[in-house]
């Protein structure tokens, strides 16, 4: 690489785990015209940054090469996979089975943009036009599955296909899921049921003064607040649905790598 660095390059130990997965091609294959580690850092330097496709810095990859082989490891999979070994690796890291019997279900709702205008919906709750992003997690707050809906769509009416996604993650391990009131009702229940799964909700004490801190529930509110630290995650700017899944598995995939090659160093 001779250009200077910018933060949201990958690291010599996180490509190192990561460039198996990522690389569909030999490296020295004739069709490819620049490196698979400098397209990697466009793609994390996007989702960081919020930029833009097209005023991707000079000195990186075109966007176009970024964005192609983007949408190539989106259709491969590539970063479920990666989510899914360093979740378990992790797991195993901390003294926990390597698939979790527990799971915490939430949404956000980001705000649309023109781009994603055409697939929004309004949230009356949060008075607010754009997409829900529902999120499924472990109790470490490591992904297990997302889905993306107009942000209209009620939180108990994803419960069955979330969980299935969460079932077909971790082998079917989850046996008991915790929300929070929005999930309320005995057709979320009887969903989460038919995958095995025993829906628990969180309720908010019945007299509280200000912040409560309630019981696994903030597992994924902190995995929320992970994501806002990346700004393309900051509102829907995607044209297609599969892309804002498929960003948020990026995202995770940064934070998974970092941490799980960060306790290695720390533990040679």
């Amino acid at each position: 690489m001779d250009r200077k660095s910018y933060p949201s390059d990958v690291s010599d130990d996180e490509w190192a785990f990561v460039a198996p997965y990522l690389t569909l091609m030999r490296e020295d294959a004739p069709q490819r015209d620049h490196p698979l580690r400098e397209v990697f850092n466009g793609l994390r330097y996007i989702v960081r940054t919020g930029m833009q496709w097209r005023m991707m810095p000079n000195d990186l990859p075109p966007w176009y090469t970024v964005y192609q082989q983007t949408r190539r490891w989106f259709k491969a999979g590539v970063f479920e996979d990666i989510v899914r070994d360093l979740r378990m690796l992790m797991r195993e890291i901390v003294g926990r089975t390597p698939q979790p019997r527990a799971a915490i279900l939430d949404s956000r709702t980001l705000q649309s943009t023109p781009e994603s205008g055409g697939r929004a919906g309004y949230d009356g709750h949060k008075r607010r036009k754009g997409s829900k992003v529902h999120l499924a997690v472990d109790t470490l707050g490591q992904l297990l599955a997302v889905l993306v809906t107009p942000a209209n769509e009620q939180d108990r009416a994803q419960v069955g296909a979330l969980i299935e996604q969460v079932q077909q993650a971790t082998g079917e391990s989850v046996e008991v899921a915790f929300v929070d009131q929005g999930y309320t009702g005995d057709q979320p229940a009887a969903d989460a049921q038919a995958q095995g799964v025993r829906l628990e909700v969180v309720k908010l004490p019945t007299a509280k003064h200000g912040f409560v801190l309630l019981p696994r529930r903030w597992v994924v509110e902190r995995s929320f607040a992970w994501m806002a630290r990346f700004r393309r995650l900051a509102r829907d700017y995607e044209r297609l649905s599969e892309t804002l899944v498929g960003l948020h598995l990026v995202a995770f995939t940064i934070l998974m790598a970092y941490r799980f090659v960060t306790f290695m160093v720390q533990s040679a």
